[in-house]
């Protein structure tokens, strides 16, 4: 199966993908593809500098599916990550304890 590298932004905790440009996207269908574990290792790598330079954190690769070419999560945890569900929003901090 294809892999993505995932990681959690550090400045919002906002899950993450490794895109073929290098940078970072919120969306895994955008997410650069490794279709070999020396791909996925070569993915790791590059990650690697984004943790050195502190934008990232919790990096690891994430097997997907690819549905029409588009890769998808096939894990019901990477699901519920991809859905960007697992952070605060905003207007929960309004909410009066």
């Amino acid at each position: 199966m294809p892999n993505v590298v995932t990681a959690n932004r550090l400045i919002d905790g906002i899950v993450v993908y490794l895109a073929p440009d290098g940078g970072w996207v919120e969306e895994v269908a955008r997410a650069k593809l490794a279709d070999s574990e020396q791909e996925t290792k070569a993915l790791e790598s590059e990650a690697a500098k984004a943790v050195a330079e502190r934008r990232v954190v919790s990096v690891y690769p994430m097997e997907v599916a690819l549905h029409d070419g588009v890769p998808v999560a096939t894990s019901v945890r990477e699901r519920i990550r991809a859905s960007h569900r697992t952070t605060l929003t905003e207007d929960w901090y309004d909410v009066p304890l």
